[in-house]
């Protein structure tokens, strides 16, 4: 039985601020930084990056999982047209601008463009998992 178009609304709100609520405790990304990728046809593996696709995202830090094709393809769909990232290569060896570990950032480390650092307030992470979670979650599979 389909779900009321309100009731997957509120669904939809409430996996969107307990994906932010994650987001923001992760210890996981704390020391790293990230590119944002706008499209996944390029290199997704590599000895210092970590690739993380809105969908694998959205699974690894909500527990989202996304249904069926046309939900991953709603979810993929909202990125774009918001202007989001489709997924992030995040550093894992180092933090680029601050090898030594000594807490340097680069400048303009939070600012939706280029480099990001999860320490300086970058709040992309967050928009690209609400988007594709609500985008998703409001197809029926």
């Amino acid at each position: 039985m389909p779900i009321p178009t309100t009731a997957r609304r509120s669904l939809t709100i409430g996996a969107a601020s307990v994906v932010g609520a994650i987001l923001a405790a992760s210890p996981a990304f704390a020391h790293h930084c990230f590119i944002p990728m706008y499209s996944l046809q390029g290199p997704t593996a590599s000895a210092n990056w970590f690739v993380v696709t809105a969908e694998f995202g959205a699974a690894l830090e909500a527990g989202f999982e996304t249904g069926c094709p046309a939900a991953r393809d709603a979810g993929y769909a909202a990125l774009r047209e918001a202007r989001l990232p489709v997924g992030l290569k995040i550093m894992e060896k180092m933090t680029i601008a601050d090898p030594k570990g000594t807490g340097r950032m680069a400048p303009n480390g939070a600012d939706g463009r280029g480099l990001e650092y999860f320490a300086a307030g970058s709040t992309l992470p967050e928009e690209v998992l609400s988007t594709y979670i609500a985008a998703a979650s409001g197809v029926d599979c």
